[in-house]
């Protein structure tokens, strides 16, 4: 390649302007600036990425102990309605012995109101019975029975009890 170093161009002096440009960036020293820069964002980065897996691994670490609760509660929950169902069953087999407890007890009850008015209907029986026995035979005997008949029966009464005092 072939430079032509003609004051009169402008390429020779855009060429120097460029050149003294990048001397004095190197004199105020704009590439430490310029690299500082660069590395103060590649640290940034890399703690962002740092604060990223951190946050990431608190977010799996809450995940699990979130699962292992839910499982916990799943069981909890189980365990609870397994003992509601049998607290159920002894409460309704409880009911049933209660019931027939107190149907046994209702039933006993009703017999013996049962046999007291049979009893009562039998003593009521028998003394209309009586009553009538009685009332018919003072017919019988008053009917039948002369005077001379019952001074004879008071007689032989008289008699019957002064052979009994002897």
């Amino acid at each position: 390649m072939y430079f032509d170093f003609d004051p009169g161009k402008p390429t020779l002096w855009i060429f120097v302007a460029v050149i003294l440009f990048f001397i004095a960036l190197l004199f105020f020293g704009v590439h430490k600036k310029v690299a500082d820069s660069l590395d103060a964002r590649a640290e940034r980065i890399r703690m962002d990425i740092n604060e990223a897996r951190r946050l990431r691994e608190e977010a799996q670490d809450l995940l699990a102990s979130c699962q292992r609760k839910q499982k916990e509660a799943e069981k909890k929950a189980e365990e609870i309605i397994k003992r509601a169902r049998n607290d159920a069953d002894v409460m309704v087999e409880r009911s049933r012995r209660e019931t027939a407890g107190r149907l046994e007890r209702r039933a006993a009850l009703a017999e013996a109101r049962i046999a007291n008015a049979e009893s009562q209907a039998l003593s009521e029986v028998r003394a209309r019975a009586i009553g009538a026995a009685i009332a018919a035979a003072g017919k019988i005997l008053g009917r039948d029975m002369t005077a001379a008949d019952h001074a004879r029966l008071i007689d032989e009464g008289i008699a019957r009890m002064g052979k009994s005092f002897r």
